[in-house]
């Protein structure tokens, strides 16, 4: 029994993973540089149903970031690899942890870690490669660009994704044990 469980955990992570990956790659060129829009970060909401969906969100990150890399989309090269990743990882781990604060049954806050950490982290990130330093009025503007990227996917798709799934009973076969 407990292999099924660790393969039913191993098999969601997975699938979330991929699924990122195929969203953040079919529009390269939305998906990387100061001003993106990340049509996959509407999964970040998916840690509120479970926690597979933490590690999944960071490895389809982490792969989407490579494979832009060697695309030549992704401007941030080996960089994002390490920082975007980590944004989505502790972005997700936040997400998770607010699962159950809701309000009017949506779990708005639980959208808002991705949109901070990513406009922190990835923003620091971008300034850094695009302009070769953090001064204030750079640094925040990239930081400002990439946190209202981030708004609509996380934030409206997000909550989006997530009523679809709960009103499709989707959540409950999502979430299962085996």
């Amino acid at each position: 029994m407990k292999s099924s469980s660790s393969l039913h955990r191993l098999t969601v992570a997975g699938m979330i993973a991929a699924l990122y990956t195929a969203l953040t790659l079919i529009l390269p060129f939305a998906s990387f540089g100061p001003v993106q829009i990340r049509f996959s970060e509407m999964l970040t909401v998916l840690p509120v149903l479970t926690a597979d969906a933490v590690p999944g969100l960071a490895l389809g990150c982490a792969i989407a970031n490579a494979v832009g890399m060697a695309m030549g989309a992704n401007i941030a090269g080996g960089w994002d690899i390490l920082v975007g990743t980590s944004a989505t990882l502790l972005a997700a781990l936040c997400s998770y942890a607010l699962r159950n604060v809701r309000f009017k049954g949506l779990p708005i806050l639980s959208t808002l870690p991705p949109v901070l950490f990513n406009a922190l982290l990835v923003g620091g990130e971008l300034c850094l490669v695009i302009f070769g330093n953090v001064e204030p009025v750079p640094l925040l503007l990239t930081m400002a660009q990439v946190g209202l990227g981030q708004l609509l996917p996380c934030i409206g798709g997000g909550l989006l994704l997530f009523k679809c799934i709960e009103n499709s009973g989707f959540a409950q076969k999502f979430t299962r044990k085996p």
